[in-house]
């Protein structure tokens, strides 16, 4: 930076003289920033709808659009002691009734006597371990490599640390005992009984291995506790399961007691209503958002603030003109308006009743906000909603959810999500996304022309301040060397 001193000659402030001149100078570019400002916010504004836009999106399809929604059951039992039972995907109420007669229990494999806590590992080994899996087979084998030395703790992390192997290594430190016990319950052997080597639960492999944790045999019929199914009747049918949590006809049972205990399901109507009432105000808050911004108007009495006028001010005194200025980067916008007008003929339009949905919102109690202020709100009869619900849940799924091939053929929820996401690639070719280039989105490419406009700009500044401190500079010499002339005519008229 130039250092520069005038005045000395004209006693004129040429420093102040200048910078006034240069605000002057400097006011086209003041207008480009603040347009650019402008467009900034603009661009925000509608990344951030469009992010609104995207949640609401998500919303629908993970609330009114899975059949899961409205398949929620309340579950009525005379013993819960005998067993937790819920509804997973059942789509109909059951009832019925299970006795348990035996709890499905883990294999082991324990050290017959206790081990010095010292002991390592007398030479390298690759050991391995098989055990039952989930669905009761036995499992494929897993190596687990021993070094010669390895400690008590180091074997037992290794056994532990490994996700593939299906069972969980402890050592009691008091016993000094080795257990290995299978991740899943079960019963291997058909008959109920391990009788050979093919029925175990668990199966290790490795003569170190065993030698250091006095583990005789080398699997649960010789060496541990086999495991045991899980054993009851259900509705009239004895049968068993490898575990104590299994799902019979879309309903999860987790045994666990030996007993009785009955059953009954009705429809969880709270469940589903919360979901559809969850729907409704996600709705409701999208479009009053919506609507708030195209129906706000730019307040031309607060431009942007450039940064002298930023630097002037406080920084609440700042907030809030911001505040004023950004109104209005929405105002009228076409495509939120014709977005929005689409999404309420989605809702309103009738469905074709092929797959028995209702074929309109209002027979499930769903309406219009009578308030024109509301600019199209959904209100709810609770009442009435409720009753749907409860009379037939499915074709509630179906009224929200029908799929087809024309619009008329498909659910509210599933015509407004691709309402939804058009407009969200509108606005993207607009505004792009926070990972765009300039070029690729219309507002980016107006300020990369603006950047372009602001830079000239201030090339061409810097040239007119130079002029000027050049024409301060030659008036500077001017007066010098007329004061020069002043002073030798003086001193001539003196002599």
């Amino acid at each position: 930076m130039n250092m520069r001193i005038g005045g000395l000659a004209s006693g004129m402030d040429i420093d102040s003289l200048v910078k006034d001149l240069m605000n002057a100078e400097r006011m086209p570019l003041n207008k480009l920033n603040q347009q650019k400002t402008f467009l900034e916010w603009q661009r925000d504004d509608y990344r951030k709808l469009n992010t609104d836009l995207f949640n609401f999106s998500n919303s629908i399809f993970d609330g009114v659009l899975r059949q899961s929604t409205y398949t929620k059951k309340n579950i009525t039992t005379t013993n819960s002691a005998i067993a937790n039972i819920k509804s997973v995907s059942s789509t109909s109420d059951f009832n019925g009734e299970i006795t348990v007669t035996k709890l499905a229990k883990t294999a082991s494999i324990n050290s017959v006597g206790a081990v010095a806590a010292g002991t390592t590992l007398g030479a390298d080994e690759n050991f391995t371990i098989q055990a039952i899996k989930k669905d009761g087979t036995l499992g494929e084998a897993i190596t687990i490599e021993g070094k010669a030395g390895d400690s008590i703790s180091t074997i037992v992390n290794k056994i532990n640390s490994n996700k593939d192997v299906g069972v969980t290594a402890f050592f009691d430190e008091v016993t000094g005992r080795l257990s290995l016990t299978a991740k899943n319950s079960g019963n291997i052997g058909a008959s109920g009984e391990n009788n050979t080597t093919a029925d175990a639960e668990i199966v290790i492999t490795g003569t170190e291995f065993r030698g250091m944790f006095r583990l005789n045999g080398y699997n649960t019929t010789t060496n541990g506790t086999v495991g045991e199914n899980a054993e009851f009747t259900y509705n009239g049918l004895s049968t068993s399961r490898s575990t104590n949590t299994f799902t019979i006809n879309g309903v999860e049972f987790n045994l666990k007691g030996v007993g009785t205990t009955s059953f009954s399901s009705t429809t969880d109507v709270d469940s589903i209503f919360d979901s559809v009432k969850k729907f409704v105000d996600d709705y409701n808050k999208l479009i009053e958002d919506a609507n708030s911004k195209i129906n706000e108007r730019r307040n031309r009495n607060f431009q942007p603030l450039t940064d002298e006028e930023r630097e002037a001010l406080s920084e609440k005194e700042a907030e809030r003109w911001d505040e004023q200025a950004r109104k209005g980067t929405m105002y009228g916008d076409s495509v939120i308006r014709s977005g929005l007008t689409q999404m309420r003929a989605d809702l309103y339009s009738p469905i074709k009743n092929g797959g028995s949905p209702f074929a309109q919102l209002a027979e499930l109690g769903i309406t219009t906000s009578p308030n024109f202020r509301d600019g199209g709100k959904l209100i709810i009869d609770e009442t009435k909603l409720r009753e749907a619900i409860s009379a037939d849940p499915d074709k509630v799924y179906q009224t929200f959810a029908k799929d087809g091939t024309t619009f008329d053929e498909k659910g509210i929820a599933r015509r407004l999500r691709e309402t939804v996401q058009g407009t969200i690639k509108t606005i993207e070719q607009k505004a792009g996304r926070s990972t765009s280039t300039n070029s690729t989105f219309t507002i980016g490419r107006t300020l990369t022309g603006l950047d372009s406009q602001i830079q000239r700009f201030e090339d061409r500044l810097l040239q007119i301040e130079d002029r000027y401190w050049r024409q301060f500079g030659e008036m500077e010499k001017a007066i010098q060397r007329a004061n020069s002339q002043s002073a030798y005519l003086m001193q001539q008229f003196m002599m």
